[in-house]
């Protein structure tokens, strides 16, 4: 077994692969750039090399920089982790060179598999179902079209060499393929380097199903059940899950099967993933192979209690597979959520700067629920313009669906972080979405049940009247301690009023709120003017602490509090909502207070995140129609198109290409 590797990798995955190495007695080597000089990984590694400036092309991404670490440390392997160099045929063969283990497959797979269009061409090879499309080289946006045109509409544009959403296009007409086509170009050459693209058919009202295979060098291959990555935004999956909701045992078999047959067909020697698409009767096709460790890969680990980290180290080493097919047992339910810097309120662009706070829920494991948060950030870090927005992967097991699904959302209610934005609201309204929670999902899901985007919901109903519960306690907590403080008021005891108006922004509830010997109860008022049954909240919640811990007549909740002037914001579900509570005369005064609206900027293109400016598409006193493309702005690796919202002249420009910009900076004004 290996003494020493070396990860060359930033991030979770960094400390994830750190984690398992850890726990097998191997020392370890973390890479790192000058952005990431005080990263987690590095802190947790046993060793750091500094291997380049911020951006990946002049450090993650160069071979030499990794093999020249390895000789200083003496570093036996490298594993690569995901995305970087994890794919690149070139890079194993470097190690090679110098005498260094890939913890991952051989070049020979990587080569076959790991081009996208390669795979495809190798699975038609050995029998295997393909969906149809163009596997040759696409020489412009004009030949695009004509290959579109020709498969049918709608095309899916895919990088050959990507991966993770990025270089992804989907294509309804021949002006969405060019200017698609010429995107995906871009995307791919800024993420990996190689911008070949490939174009076919995508398959309507799809399913995304991936079926984890393990190899060694010794050809035992096996696999290990299915994940369901259907729930995705941008072609980038949001949630993933293990079992799928869609297979019965009988497919599930085919499927991994068919897997299997193609990772021996091309001597597959680690962990890799072979991606199928499915429609709704479960019929499927191969879409291309992952020859590295995915993303996702936490939830078959806990259905299936496999290590895959372990047994990737395991193989590299030369030893032979110690499970056989037979020992794979999938035991109940995984879901997994990716947390990003994005700001789902504003259509999901990217969002950077210093985590103020970061306060993950508690990693558990008792009565038959797992907690398991995988993350390579903590609070006082930055998350960089450089690198991938996530920031953690929040994994919940539990013995059927419903229990994982019940535990995550528990989870993400209990996810606190502030200084930046970040989709956890959008994760947490997910969680409760009946159509997510029947698992009755397609590649379309998020498009179709959010096709004006991710917006503010009011709450109602028991939300509504948990939320306003909450915030009630809270208030009386709050003033309890400042009765404390004051003491008594000319020798007698400071009294307080039980009728409260608590407003959800300004949607108002009556309440009575006493204490109970350790509980809060609160009892609603209704419309005559009676108060209802008591309500018992219980917590230890403090001012000052960022989640509502509790229980509400037994039942436990998790609401995130955030202090704002007159009151507090409150997160819970995906829905946040400002909460002020009033006594009554306080409630009758702020009914007469003017509500406050937003300035109009309908006039003005601001930049939506922060990032590099790519180009600038119209010119001063140019006419503009709703739609048409204004700027095209790269952030995260990511080109994010800016159109018009409404027609218009442009009056002036004020950023040029090439030009940094923060978020909220003026890019051009219309007349």
């Amino acid at each position: 077994m290996f003494k020493k590797i070396l990860i060359a990798n930033r991030g979770e995955i960094a400390c994830r692969v750190i984690k398992t190495a850890r726990r097998m007695g191997i020392a370890t080597v973390a890479v790192y750039s000058e952005a990431d000089r005080n990263a987690v990984h590095v802190e947790m590694a046993d060793e750091a090399i500094l291997i380049g400036p911020p951006p990946a092309a002049e450090s993650y991404l160069l071979i030499d920089r990794i093999v020249e670490a390895c000789r200083r440390t003496g570093a036996e392997a490298v594993h690569p982790g995901y995305g970087f160099l994890s794919e690149r045929e070139a890079f194993p063969r470097a190690l090679a060179d110098a005498g260094v283990t890939f913890i991952g497959p051989n070049p020979g797979a990587i080569a076959a598999m790991g081009d996208k269009i390669e795979s495809k061409k190798a699975a038609a090879k050995a029998k295997v179902s393909t969906v149809p499309g163009y596997l040759g080289v696409i020489e412009d946006d004009v030949h695009a079209v004509r290959i579109a045109d020709e498969i049918g509409y709608p095309v899916m544009i895919k990088a050959s060499a990507g991966g993770g959403g990025k270089g992804m296009r989907i294509a309804h007409s021949r002006a969405e393929v060019a200017e698609g086509f010429k995107l995906a170009r871009a995307e791919a050459k800024a993420s990996f380097g190689d911008d070949r693209v490939f174009i076919e058919k995508f398959i309507v009202d799809p399913r995304h199903i991936e079926i984890q295979v393990l190899g060694d060098k010794h050809g035992n291959v096996i696999y290990l059940g299915e994940r369901e990555c259907s729930v995705q935004r941008r072609n980038q999956k949001v949630i993933e899950e293990a079992p799928s909701p869609l297979l019965d045992e009988a497919t599930r078999r085919r499927m991994g099967e068919q897997a299997v047959a193609l990772a021996k067909a091309v001597n597959y020697d680690s962990a890799g993933t072979v991606e199928f698409v499915a429609g709704q009767d479960k019929s499927f096709y191969f879409l291309e192979m992952n020859t590295r460790l995915q993303v996702e890969h936490p939830v078959t680990e806990l259905v299936t209690g496999i290590d895959l980290v372990e047994q990737m180290i395991r193989v590299a080493a030369g030893e032979e597979l110690a499970i056989k097919q037979g020992d794979v047992v999938i035991k109940g339910w995984a879901v997994e959520s990716r947390v990003y810097a994005e700001d789902p309120f504003r259509n999901f662009l990217p969002s950077i700067g210093r985590l103020v706070k970061y306060r993950p829920p508690a990693e558990v494991s008792r009565d038959g629920i797992t907690v398991r948060n995988d993350t390579g950030v903590e609070e006082g870090g930055e998350i960089s313009i450089f690198y991938d927005p996530m920031i953690a992967k929040l994994i919940t097991h539990g013995p059927s669906r419903i229990a994982a699904i019940e535990a995550q959302s528990a989870a993400l209610d209990a996810f606190y972080i502030d200084g930046i934005r970040h989709n956890v609201p959008f994760l947490s309204a997910l969680m409760n979405h009946p159509r997510w929670r029947k698992g009755e999902l397609s590649t379309g899901f998020i498009a179709e049940e959010f096709p004006q985007g991710f917006a503010a919901r009011e709450p109602e109903g028991d939300v509504a009247r948990r939320i306003a519960a909450v915030g009630a306690a809270i208030d009386h907590v709050l003033g309890e301690r400042k009765r404390q403080i004051s003491g008594q008021m000319n020798g007698r005891p400071v009294t307080r009023e039980r009728r409260r108006a608590v407003w959800l922004n300004r949607w108002e509830i009556a309440l009575d709120v006493a204490r109970d010997g350790e509980a809060v109860a609160v009892r609603f008022v209704e419309a005559g003017g009676e108060a209802g049954a008591p309500h018992h909240l219980v917590s230890t919640w403090k001012p000052g602490e960022g989640v509502w811990h509790g229980t509400i007549d037994g039942a436990a909740i998790a609401v995130q509090v955030r202090p704002i002037p007159n009151g507090f914001r409150l997160a819970h579900e995906g829905y946040e909502v400002a909460v002020s509570v009033f006594t009554e005369s306080e409630a009758n005064a702020a009914r007469l207070m003017p509500v406050v609206t937003a300035a109009d900027t309908g006039k003005k293109l601001l930049c939506p995140m922060p990032g590099l400016v790519i180009s600038i598409d119209v010119a001063e006193g140019q006419e503009v129609k709703a739609g048409e493309t204004l700027a095209v702005v790269e952030a995260m690796k990511m080109q994010n198109v800016l159109r018009a919202e409404r027609d218009g002249t442009v009056k002036a420009i004020h950023a040029k290409p090439g030009a940094t910009l923060a978020v909220d900076a003026l890019i051009l004004e219309f007349a």
